[in-house]
């Protein structure tokens, strides 16, 4: 057995501190030793997305980013998207556009989206699709989470700021 290494990062907002084995992922140090589920081993090699989750700013895929490299990282993951008990607008509108079916790849959608409007407001229909193409869906189809996205970016641009 290898030893484990102390990491503190912030993660959706809370600081936590953990330990884990230098050859663990992100994804599997997520779930594994945090007990957040929301990231989705889908493929294990960053072809599918559902694993995605915010660090510093950038999307990545947690599978493969290993869980040492976040020590002092800025983290969000699906669990830290909504505000409490309120939805954020990319949740929302993926209900109400039915843009989820089985749900493996959804957390992975709704990081990816946020990732993007975060940086790009008013991305148009051609950016959503080309920054959303390493995400995959067997179930969907992706015009209706395309369609999500373009009605939570215009419900995002309409709500009042937060002071």
């Amino acid at each position: 057995m290898t030893g484990r290494t102390y990491v503190s990062a912030r993660i959706n907002g809370e600081q936590r501190d953990f330990l884990v084995e230098p050859r663990q992922s992100l994804l599997e140090t997520l779930r594994d030793e945090l007990g957040m589920t929301g990231a989705k081993e889908g493929c294990n090699n960053g072809n599918c997305g559902a694993c995605n989750v915010i660090v510093n700013g950038s999307l990545v895929n947690a599978c493969c980013v290993l869980g040492v490299e976040c020590n002092g990282a800025e983290i969000v993951t699906i669990e830290g998207v909504a505000d409490g008990e309120t939805l954020h607008p990319l949740q929302t509108s993926f209900l109400e556009n039915a843009a989820l079916q089985c749900g493996i790849c959804t957390p992975g959608f709704i990081v990816a989206a946020k990732a993007l409007l975060d940086k790009e407001p008013d991305a148009d229909e051609a950016r959503i699709r080309h920054w959303l193409a390493g995400n995959l869906c067997r179930c969907t189809g992706y015009d209706k989470i395309v369609r999500a996205v373009l009605d939570a970016a215009d419900d995002m641009r309409r709500a009042p700021a937060k002071a």
